[in-house]
């Protein structure tokens, strides 16, 4: 290794020590506060009076939200900035997360639910915006390794701390558990949005943290990337390979959230009925996510290849996922079989977007990223409104698991047939 190659290695490990825990703080937090629900629906069904569908409907209502929001969030971005526009988010989305304690009927599930949707609208596209202005493409997949750990983190700690939150929680004050979760899990929100005001830099340029060799070489490295071409939002929207990512993102969230939505019931369906070990056992899927989403990561790095990294990892996630449904009356193999699709979806997820943040190029890279995220996010509403339906109509999730696998193996081949001009091994 030469020495400017190792100068340049300490300063990118100095840049993601220095942004990234803060990030990845915000980020499990708002994926604590996604999917919090599907702890709090094991109670609140039969508090409040909600169907499966009922349940179901409004899980997915916050992606609609998210999705109207979403462009112009990070459109808005671009022009004021990182530290404004997340720390807006974060209080926005907190105190709407903490007011979900309030709800009492139907209808004010639903729209406490697409309020956080439309408050969060932005933060995950926004902040991969904001890695394009640290990290050259070389460096992306690795960097985005850890910056999705949030999701399986969020997902693994809210099992058992959102089912400790409801046992333990339950009757103080005259509150029920699910209420107290609501609440203690969305007003930390509020305050990490005060620390990213306080803390966050917008730009290497704002950083008074490093030099101005270390910024010259971050400018040197980033150029290399911005000058291989540009792209506006007009040929974004023009792009075929911008809408075939989008179909890729929204199988693979379709698959997320299937999972993120209804694991705990699954769960209970195969006999569990203590909330704390439904909890234990949700976090196990995530834990080997996110071991396998920082090998993969690394890995693509290493080798400069992504499409095959994310598409083969799909193609496992949709296999182990139909294993789940065939299996469901086996506890033991049906459980290995969601742990394992949980863990590749997740690791394909990390990988696929490294895709678009290397293809994406100049101001249109945050109206791009936030098209194809608003896209497939569409997915987070169809599959748990759909599984919801499906329960309903037939007392059980399995037909509607059964269609996540065929949405993944869609997936699959929408990334895996996407090739994008961006240098990557053939």
């Amino acid at each position: 290794m030469t020495q400017t190659a190792a100068a340049a290695d300490a300063l990118y490990r100095r840049v993601s020590w220095r942004i990234l825990p803060l990030l990845i703080l915000c980020y499990t937090f708002a994926y604590l506060d996604r999917v919090n629900i599907g702890f709090a629906k094991l109670h609140m069904q039969a508090d409040v009076g909600i169907s499966e569908a009922v349940y179901g409907l409004a899980a997915g209502i916050f992606f609609l939200g998210y999705v109207i929001f979403e462009v112009p969030s990070n459109l808005l971005l671009a022009k004021i900035g990182t530290r404004k526009t997340i720390f807006r988010i974060m209080v926005l989305w907190g105190l709407t997360s903490a007011a979900m304690m309030f709800v009492s009927d139907a209808m004010t599930f639903y729209v406490l639910r697409f309020l956080l949707g439309v408050f969060e609208a932005g933060f995950a596209p926004g902040i991969i915006f904001y890695l394009t202005y640290w990290f050259p493409p070389a460096r992306m997949a690795a960097a985005m390794g850890l910056l999705m750990l949030p999701g399986p983190i969020g997902s693994m700690l809210g099992g058992p701390v959102s089912s400790w939150l409801i046992t333990n929680f339950d009757g103080v004050a005259g509150l029920h558990g699910w209420q107290w979760m609501f609440l203690l899990e969305g007003l930390p929100c509020v305050a990490l949005g005060l620390v990213v005001w306080k803390t966050l830099a917008d730009t290497p340029e704002q950083a008074k943290w490093l030099s101005a060799d270390e910024r010259e070489l971050l400018r040197r490295d980033l150029a290399v990337d911005r000058d291989k071409g540009q792209h506006s939002f007009r040929q974004v929207l023009r792009d075929p390979r911008v809408y075939l990512l989008a179909l890729g993102y929204f199988c693979l969230i379709s698959g997320l959230y299937a999972v993120s939505f209804w694991l705990p019931t699954i769960l209970q369906e195969n006999g569990l009925t203590d909330t704390v070990t439904i909890g234990l056992y949700s976090a196990l899927p995530y834990a080997f996510a996110i071991v396998l989403m920082i090998v993969l990561g690394r890995r693509s790095d290493r080798t400069g290849e992504r499409r095959l990294h994310s598409s083969v990892t799909a193609l496992i996630s949709a296999a182990a996922l139909a294993v789940a449904a065939f299996t469901a009356s086996n506890f033991a193999v049906s459980l290995i079989a969601i742990v394992v699709a949980t863990a590749c979806m997740w690791a394909s997820y990390t990988v696929f977007w490294s895709m678009p943040a290397a293809y994406l190029k100049g101001t249109a890279a945050a109206g791009g990223i936030a098209l194809i995220n608003s896209i497939g996010l569409l997915g987070g509403f169809v599959s748990p409104t759909l599984i919801g339906f499906v329960k309903d109509a037939t007392g059980s999730t399995v037909i509607g698991l059964l269609s996540m696998v065929v949405l993944l193996l869609v997936g699959s081949i929408a990334i895996y047939a996407n090739r994008l001009p961006t240098g990557e091994p053939s």
